[in-house]
């Protein structure tokens, strides 16, 4: 499985390529990635209930391990998924006239979908489910989203992020309460031995539910679905009906056969359910695009699913997930229809298109059978769906017979309604109407390509296949529903004609009465829908946003009113309050701060503290920041005093950067602060703050200290350094192994932190490498062909400028800086250094040639873009951390490797090293990036004015 998984991942990134190479009939070679994969599937079906299992680490240490397992209910959604998929990519070949980048990018978005929803099916560690349902909705986002120009796209695919993102948070907080409860976060642990009942649970197990109904588009979280068919018909036949809004009922479907009972379960799964199914129902009705008529009729199915396959009955639940294939069929292939009709004639509105049928008989009559599962008519798997569902909530014994029969009669409901808006559909698309002829749409329409027929053929002609096979395929199907209880009834078996009775009658009844209240409709339509709806989801949408827009706005206009000290003030003291008063009321240990070990120590921090005073006091801005460098360089000091060298380098080394970008900024400010007469209360406040804030960093140490009930951990981690990151330093070692998660996290940081700098310096565009000699407009005049000159850009620069001291000492300094940042870097994993370190030396040496040079100087120095060195740091720490699952260990694990060369001799060699080198990698891109907003920016503006 997990194979399978990563081969179509590979699939997806590769299919753009094809598709951009081949034009739109790359889509049929694309296709055939999930059709292999749908064989795989189905020569390796569960058999005798036993599931396929297989197992990778990941990241143990979070319990998130590739657990992969796949069972009767994965297998089921596996073929739905991969066989839908491959099919909708082959429509795509016909319904894309012509190449673009977009739908080159579209291809592989589609096949990664595919792949992600795969992964969500077959994950049994729900942490990782919760990985691939967020994959889903970013994908779903960017194909919501295709037509990006036009406004409603836009709105749409940001309205689908914005539900389904807030209930997957939700369902985190789910997840995560239960796997603590339960001490496991696989679903088969959890379903094997599920909880019992509390307010704990039950919160959990809501909040779970209110992630599966927002992707499954369940009332009051419906609105995103039907907005979502701004999308190209492709995506709507593929995600909204047989692949995303599956995740949600999937995850109804799992979680039933240990949670069903739950009282907060039946409330918020089969009541909400109910109500979707008449909500959607009658919305559909509503409708003049045939696209919105099979939205909404979606909408009402996934209700109608819900209540299947959360009822808590076996044959209820085998009725749910054969409607669950049949929805998928008929729904898939419906929406190609539409998407069929609106490529030939340019138009959904069912009010524009007349005698279709005429001009397209086989499409029309790949929509009547296809319809006609939907609708629930004999002879098809809808209908044997549908005869299930009726006969076994009726007698079921899962919940009271009031209740059990009132939902069976709401379905009901529901059918009639259903086959009321089939109806509508058929009759709105292919009806003879009473024009006496075509519209103008439909006779300027032009017949599709049979290739653009076959896939939506396939499903709809599966449709009755299955039908006739409904035995066969209940074998199948039973071994999940044997999972749920009986309550002491036989399973029922699926079969085309059970005979006369309840179900029978209830589908005569939803047949007739289907049809009667379409004509009911129609001839009540001028009267009947006038008005628009009282209660429209969209318009509570609209609302809650504009109420969030407005209190936010009102937030930030009394907590950040344009004053930077204020704002930090704010935070300052919040930062002292919380954490004080949190120690202060909570148990307090005894305390035993320590003195000072030697006297320097004491002179150091006199040092420090004078240093201190002394940039509250400064008014020379220079002279401030220089008195903040002695307090870094104190304590850099005091690390080096308590043997931790690697820290005090470390620190020293940030330290000078710092000083040197607080030199860059003070350029374009005033020598001098202004002058204060006498102390205000701004600045009494101020120091109060300060020294809350400095005093509060003593005490929580202090605290930390006293509380420590065991072993300190500094006398195990120079073993724990050496024995699993194979390296002397332990400070590299918890950075780049032990802890190298905590570090991508903080180098992703660094990046954000320079693009935000940049952003603010650059304010329209950041792209492009630092100036070089040979671009400047006087470079011919000023430098003579026949001249050599080490420092280029120095010869650019205003003589008033130049320092011959600090340009010799740079062509002596420089190479050795070079030097140095390598070898911190490479020998960091067993002395002093590492990639952070020799990052900043490597910083500091085109600081030196900036300051020397200028800003030419800066290009002729590393004549490459900060952004790309930036992302190529980052690419290259995350392939670190993925690399080591490809050999089954877990991610940003660590091997060694020692080599005999001829001249160095024995060469240990750690894989960590790759991780090091892309921190060196980002820091150096960070600092070049700061150069050039900071220094070779200001420098031009400055030239400018």
């Amino acid at each position: 499985m997990i194979v399978t998984l990563f081969t179509l991942s590979v699939a997806a990134l590769v299919a753009p390529a094809i598709v951009w190479r081949l034009g739109p009939k790359g889509f049929y070679v694309i296709a055939l990635a999930p059709a292999a994969a749908l064989v795989w599937v189905v020569a390796n079906w569960p058999t005798d209930g036993q599931p396929l299992t297989e197992s990778a680490e990941w990241i143990p240490r979070l319990h998130m391990t590739l657990d992969m397992r796949m069972d009767t209910l994965a297998a089921v959604l596996s073929v739905l998924i991969l066989g839908i998929g491959a099919l909708v990519l082959c429509y795509c070949a016909h319904y894309f006239d012509s190449m673009r980048p977009r739908v080159a990018v579209f291809g592989g978005e589609m096949l990664a979908f595919a792949t992600a929803m795969f992964g969500l099916v077959i994950s049994d560690n729900m942490l990782v489910l919760y990985v691939f349902w967020e994959i889903t909705t970013v994908l779903s986002f960017l194909l919501v989203g295709f037509y990006g120009v036009r406004a409603s796209s836009r709105r749409a695919a940001t309205q689908a992020l914005l539900v389904t993102t807030l209930g997957g948070l939700a369902m985190l907080g789910g997840i995560i309460a239960l796997g603590t409860r339960t001490g496991s976060y696989l679903l088969s642990d959890l379903l094997a031995n599920p909880p019992a009942s509390s307010v704990y649970v039950d919160l959990a197990i809501a909040a779970i539910l209110i992630g599966a109904l927002s992707k499954s588009a369940i009332v009051p979280l419906h609105f995103w679905l039907p907005g979502a068919m701004a999308a190209p018909t492709p995506v709507s036949a593929y995600l909204h009906a047989a692949a995303m809004v599956k995740a949600g009922v999937y995850l109804v479907a799992r979680l039933a056969p240990g949670f069903a009972t739950l009282p907060v379960w039946q409330v918020l799964v089969l009541g909400l359910g109910a109500v979707t199914m008449l909500v959607g129902g009658w919305r559909s009705l509503r409708e003049l695009d045939l696209k919105l008529i099979l939205a909404f009729g979606t909408v009402s199915q996934l209700g109608f699913l819900m209540v299947l396959l959360g009822f808590g009955d076996a044959s209820v639940a085998l009725a749910g997930i054969t409607m669950l294939v049949a929805h998928a069929m008929f729904k898939a292939a419906l929406f190609m229809v539409v998407g069929i009709i609106d490529h030939s004639t340019g138009t959904r509105d069912l009010r524009k298109l007349a005698r279709l049928g005429q001009k397209m008989p086989v499409l029309a009559l790949i929509a009547a059978v296809a319809s006609a599962s939907m609708a629930g008519l004999p002879f098809t798997f809808g209908f044997v769906a549908k005869e299930a569902a009726f006969g076994t909530i009726w007698a079921s014994s899962a919940l009271p017979d009031w209740q059990a029969r009132g939902i069976d009669l709401v379905l009901l409901t529901g059918a009639i309604i259903t086959m009321a808006y089939t109806t509508r559909f058929l009759w709105g698309a292919f009806g003879r109407k009473v024009r006496p002829g075509p519209s103008l749409a439909v006779s300027r329409a032009h017949r599709p390509h049979p290739m653009f027929l076959f896939p939506p053929a396939v499903l709809a002609v599966a449709g009755i296949g299955t039908a006739f096979a409904a035995g066969w395929f209940g074998e199948i199907f039973e071994p999940y529903a044997k999972t749920l209880p009986t309550y002491g009834r036989k399973l029922e078996h699926l079969g085309l004609w059970h005979g006369f009775g309840l179900p029978l009658m209830f589908s005569m009844i939803a047949m007739v009465g289907g049809v009667g209240a379409f004509l009911l409709v129609r001839s009540m339509r001028d009267h009947l829908f006038v008005r628009p709806p009282v209660v429209n989801a969209d318009r509570v949408y609209d609302w809650v946003l504009r109420t969030v827009d407005a209190a936010s706005l009102a937030i930030t206009r009394n907590t950040q009113r344009g004053s930077l000290p204020v704002t930090q003030g704010v935070i300052l003291a919040t930062a002292v309050v919380l954490p004080m008063a949190a120690l202060f009321t909570g148990a307090r240990s005894v305390l035993h701060p320590q003195g000072f070990d030697a006297p320097t120590q004491a002179v150091v921090a006199l040092l420090m503290l004078a240093a201190a005073v002394g940039v509250a006091v400064l008014r020379n801005r220079l002279a401030a920041v220089i008195a903040i460098g002695l307090n870094g360089y104190g304590c850099a000091f005091l690390f080096a005093r308590h043997g931790a060298p690697d820290l005090a380098l470390t620190q020293a080394l940030v330290e000078t950067l710092t000083l040197v970008i607080f030199v860059l900024v003070l350029r374009k400010l005033p020598a001098e602060s202004q002058a204060r007469r006498s102390l205000g209360l701004d600045r009494v406040a101020r120091i109060i703050i300060a020294v809350a804030v400095g005093a509060t960093v003593v005490v929580i140490a202090v605290f930390a200290a006293a509380a420590r009930s065991t072993r300190p951990l500094h006398e195990v981690i120079p073993d724990l350094a050496y024995t699993i990151g194979h390296g002397a330093n332990a400070v590299n070692v918890l950075l780049v192994d032990i802890r190298a998660w905590d570090t991508l996290g903080e180098v992703s940081v660094l990046i954000v932190a320079a693009t935000g700098v940049a952003s603010m310096v650059f304010r329209d565009r950041r792209f492009g490498a630092a100036p070089r000699v040979a671009d400047a407009n006087t470079a011919d005049d000023l430098m003579p062909s026949d001249r050599t000159t080490w420092l280029l850009g120095s010869d650019l620069r205003d003589p008033r400028h130049r320092s011959l001291v600090l340009e010799a000492t740079t062509r002596l300094v420089f190479p050795t800086m070079v030097v140095l940042s390598v070898f911190l870097f490479y020998a960091g994993h067993n002395a002093p250094g590492g990639g952070f370190a020799g990052g900043l030396t490597m910083g500091l040496a085109l600081v030196l040639r900036y300051l020397a040079g200028g800003r030419y100087e800066l290009g002729e120095a590393l004549p490459i873009e900060a952004g790309t060195i930036l992302g190529t740091g980052l690419a290259v720490s995350a392939g670190t951390a993925v690399t080591s699952l490809f050999f089954g260990a877990p991610a940003l694990s660590s091997a060694m490797f020692e080599v005999t060369l001829p001249v160095l001799g024995d060469v240990k060699l750690v894989t960590a090293l790759f991780f090091d080198l892309g921190i060196y990698l980002i820091v150096v891109g960070l600092v070049l990036d700061i150069l050039r907003s900071l220094g070779a920016r200001l420098d031009t503006e400055g030239e400018v004015r």
